[in-house]
């Protein structure tokens, strides 16, 4: 068996022969590590190369460069392992894993915490089967030997400023790495770690921010075109994450109760005259369904107060729509007074009448007259309503004259609306109306179906 093979090529089976130098077994098969000759002695199967390949070993101590980094992980190109041959390590064994836990003696929320890409460390090996592992803890001589800085690209320098270890002369940026004892060439600079102490308050806020809070601007170390830099800021001047600023305390109104077909342009109309609106929004559902409700944002107070005052109970399409301030605690959110007087039942209406239509007929027979149309979610009218009238001693007279009349070609039913403690409470009245109507429906549904 003499062959030029590479790595990754198939070169037996494991139930054939076995593994020996510059191969590994894999799913049964045994598999070159190596570009060589391969070679079979006594049922053992080598690869023999003219440049031979370094492997690793537990205790061995490696150069490497961070290449990438997780929330709880990190991932080490290996470049070369100390007081060995300078040779290129084996394929399987160059990225070397290591866990947040390993990187030194203090709590790490994340791993960017101690470490950024492009660092180069040093570290022990505590595992090759499958996935090279190493760690950096608990030895003075493992961890950042060189560091440059984020946002401008220059070397960082230790020096020591309560939290962070290392300086940047250059932006002056100051940031934490978990330091060899040999960092940048010198000597005892593992003591910078503060290894075992607990965070301070500006370090403990920073590293709470998240990965944000550790994201620079990188770029003139690469491109210096004299623009101006900008860096990410946590404050709120100028928005958070581009969100619109929020808008001072009772210029925000909500609307609600408005009918499914009512129109943004139409209720936007409606508020308009009553001041500069700065931000509008009605909620839709996932199909784009109007949802019932919306919020309204005017230039200051005094113009939400106005729109609220006289929008609050407005009939839109048959229905009621609720305006009150949206920054209003709920125990304090106004609720609408229902009108004082006798409350009349009165049904089987006509579909076509309206609100003035039906009041006539009773201001002949007392004061004031206020109606209340029923209407279903979507705005359309039932075939009954309220009528609120004063004196409040007129009703029962009302009731027995207009009780049983002839109402635009319909003989309406009148009737004292009775309040009930129970059913949420509704009226007797508005119980049995409800109830009138829903046998109504299930009749026609039962003749369109015999036919």
């Amino acid at each position: 068996m003499t062959s030029i093979v590479t790595p990754g090529a198939i070169i037996g089976k494991s139930d054939e022969h076995t593994s020996g130098e510059g191969t590994i077994e894999r799913n049964g098969e045994l598999v070159s590590l190596l570009t060589g000759i391969v070679i079979e002695t006594d049922g053992v199967i080598s690869v023999q190369s003219h440049n031979e390949l370094l492997r690793l070993e537990v205790g061995d101590y490696i150069i490497g460069e961070v290449s990438k980094l997780h929330e709880k992980s990190g991932e080490i190109r290996v470049l070369s392992v100390e007081n060995k041959p300078n040779r290129v390590v084996m394929a399987d064994q160059m990225y070397a894993q290591m866990h947040v836990t390993a990187i030194c003696d203090r709590f790490l929320h994340n791993t960017a915490d101690a470490l950024r890409v492009r660092d180069l460390v040093r570290a022990k090996v505590t595992e090759v089967e499958n996935v090279v592992r190493v760690d950096m803890r608990g030895e003075s001589n493992c961890g950042v030997l060189w560091a440059i800085c984020p946002p401008c690209g220059a070397e960082f320098e230790a020096q020591q400023q309560g939290d962070w270890n290392v300086y940047c002369p250059t932006c002056e940026n100051r940031a934490f790495r978990a330091m060899a004892d040999d960092f940048g060439g010198s000597t005892g600079m593992s003591a910078l770690n503060g290894g075992n102490k607990r965070w301070s308050g500006d370090a403990e806020a920073l590293f709470a921010k998240g990965s944000s809070g550790r994201a620079t601007y990188i770029a003139e170390d690469v491109r210096e075109d004299g623009s101006p830099r900008e860096y990410f800021r946590f404050d709120d001047a100028g928005g958070r994450g581009g969100r619109k600023p929020r808008a001072p305390p009772g210029c925000k109104l909500f609307v609600g109760g408005l009918p499914n077909d009512v129109q943004d342009d139409d209720i936007r109309s409606l508020f308009e005259p009553h001041g500069d609106i700065t931000d509008f929004a009605i909620m839709k559902d996932d199909n784009g369904n109007n949802r019932g409700f919306g919020f309204i944002t005017f230039a200051n107070k005094s113009m939400a107060q106005a729109a609220a005052k006289a929008l609050d109970g407005h009939r839109i399409n048959g229905r009621r729509i609720g305006v009150r301030d949206a920054d209003a605690p709920r125990d304090k959110k106004p609720k609408r007074d229902r009108p004082k007087g006798c409350r009349l039942y009165v049904g089987n209406l006509p579909f076509d009448a309206s609100d003035d239509d039906l009041g006539k007929i009773f201001k002949d027979h007392c004061d004031s007259v206020h109606v209340q149309w029923a209407t279903d979610r979507s705005g359309k009218r039932k075939a009954f309503a309220f009528v609120t009238i004063q004196p409040e001693t007129a009703g029962a007279d009302v009731v027995s004259k207009l009780n049983g009349t002839e109402f635009m070609t319909r003989t309406i039913k009148v009737d004292l609306a009775k309040p009930s403690e129970k059913k949420g409470g509704k009226s007797a009245r508005e119980l049995r109306a409800i109830a009138e109507e829903e046998a109504s429906g299930k009749k026609k549904k039962f003749r369109r179906n015999r036919n």
